[in-house]
C-alpha cells in the first residue's frame, strides 16, 4: 500500500545513516527554549500534573553518582520534578542535575534513566562537573554523535563512533552536555534541535563546543565510556512493576514490557538513531505504543503526526518503524 495518501508533506531526514545527530528524552513537560532551525522547540500544553494526593506513593532510593549517602524521594510524577526531589534531598540547586542513570553511579548509557522506572531500581543522579571549551574541525560530513537529552532542558552526548572525527578529540566524553555551540546557547533545547545544527555546521571549517561533564568519582576519573551500543536492548527496570512517567498527565504503575514491545522498541530505538542520530527509549516506546494497533502504514504516518509532529518524520523511516513493529509481532528479531 503506499505511505502516506494525504499526508503533508515531510522534511527530508536530518541525518544520513548513523550520523551527527540529532529522542525526545521523553519525560517530563518541555521548556521554552532558542528555536533552532525551525520552531520545534516551543512547549507543549498538556494535562497538569495530578495534586500530590493523587500521585504514587512510591518510595524510591537515590544517591548522587559521584557519592553521597543514600536519600529518599516520592511523590514525582515527571523528570522535572524526579530532578527537583532529587535537588531537595541533597540540597542542591535543580539545575545541577543533569541526568540519572539506574543501578549504576557510572555514566552507562544502557542504563540511563528513560520513561520506566522499575519498582526497585536504585536512581543515581549525575550533576554538573568541569566545564570545558573545545575547538572542533569538520573534516567530515558526520561527525559521529549520538544525542540524548533529559527531558528537562539539557542535551548530551550518548554515544561517540570508532575512529570518528569526534572520537579522535579525547577530551570530548559520553554523558557531556552541550551547552552552546559558537556561542549559542542550547538550554532548553531538545535533543534532534541540537543534532540538526550539528548537521547544519559547514564541512571544512572549525566550530566551538562548550561542554559541560558530569561530576566523576574517583573510580570514574579515566573512565571514556563510548556508550551504549547498538542492539543492546532498552532498560526499563529490573522490578516486577515500573513507574511510567509521562510528559502529559499523571505518572502511571504498569507492568514490565513483554517481549514483543521490548524487542519492537529496542528496533525502533535503532531506527532513531540511524535516521536522526537520536537514541530515546521512551520516544521508541511511545512511537511502538502508537504504532501496535495500526492496520497499516497510512494510520501509523496519521498517528504520529498527530503525536509527534514536530519531528517530522520521513516517509521511509514511518514505513521502516510499521516493519520493525510487524517484525516483532510475528516473532522475527
Amino acid at each position: 500500500m503506499p505511505l502516506g495518501l494525504g499526508r503533508r508533506k515531510k522534511a527530508p531526514p536530518l541525518v544520513e545513516n548513523e550520523e551527527a545527530e540529532p529522542g525526545r528524552g521523553g519525560l517530563g513537560e518541555e521548556e521554552p527554549g532558542p528555536l533552532v532551525g525551525g520552531g520545534a522547540g516551543r512547549p507543549q500544553m498538556g494535562l497538569p500534573p495530578p495534586p500530590p494526593a493523587l500521585r504514587p506513593r512510591l518510595v524510591f532510593h537515590t544517591q548522587l553518582a559521584h557519592g553521597s549517602p543514600t536519600g529518599r524521594i516520592e511523590g514525582f510524577t515527571n523528570v522535572k520534578e524526579l530532578y527537583g526531589k532529587i535537588a531537595e534531598a541533597f540540597r542542591l540547586p535543580t539545575a545541577e542535575v543533569m541526568f540519572c542513570t539506574l543501578n549504576t553511579h557510572k555514566v552507562d548509557m544502557d542504563k540511563l534513566l528513560g520513561g520506566q522506572i522499575g519498582l526497585e531500581d536504585f536512581i543515581f543522579a549525575h550533576v554538573k562537573g568541569q566545564r570545558k571549551e573545545v575547538e572542533v574541525f569538520k573534516s567530515e560530513d558526520a561527525l559521529g554523535l549520538t544525542i540524548t537529552d533529559n527531558g528537562a532542558g539539557y542535551a548530551f552526548i550518548k554515544r561517540i563512533k570508532e575512529g570518528s572525527v569526534i572520537d579522535h578529540i579525547h577530551v570530548i566524553s559520553v554523558g557531556d552536555m552541550i551547552e552552546a555551540i559558537n556561542g549559542q546557547s542550547l538550554l532548553g533545547c531538545r535533543h534532534y534541535e541540537v543534532a540538526r545544527l550539528l548537521k547544519e555546521l559547514p564541512r571544512g571549517r572549525t566550530f566551538t563546543l562548550k561542554l559541560t561533564e558530569p561530576r566523576k568519582a574517583f573510580d570514574m576519573i579515566s573512565q571514556r565510556s563510548a556508550g551504549g551500543r547498538p542492539g543492546s536492548g532498552p532498560q526499563l527496570g529490573t522490578g516486577r512493576g515500573t513507574l511510567r512517567l509521562r510528559s502529559r498527565g499523571p505518572a502511571t504503575v504498569e507492568d514490565l514490557p513483554s517481549a514483543f514491545e521490548e524487542k519492537a522498541i529496542e528496533k525502533v530505538d535503532d531506527l532513531l538513531e540511524s535516521y536522526m542520530g537520536i537514541r530515546d527509549t521512551e520516544l521508541a516506546a511511545t512511537m511502538v505504543e502508537l504504532g501496535k494497533d495500526k492496520r497499516n502504514p497510512d494510520e501509523l504516518a496519521e498517528a504520529l503526526d498527530e503525536r509527534l509532529g514536530d519531528f517530522a518524520f520521513p516517509d521511509e523511516f514511518v514505513f521502516d518503524v510499521w516493519g520493525a513493529i510487524g517484525d516483532a509481532k510475528v516473532g522475527r528479531y
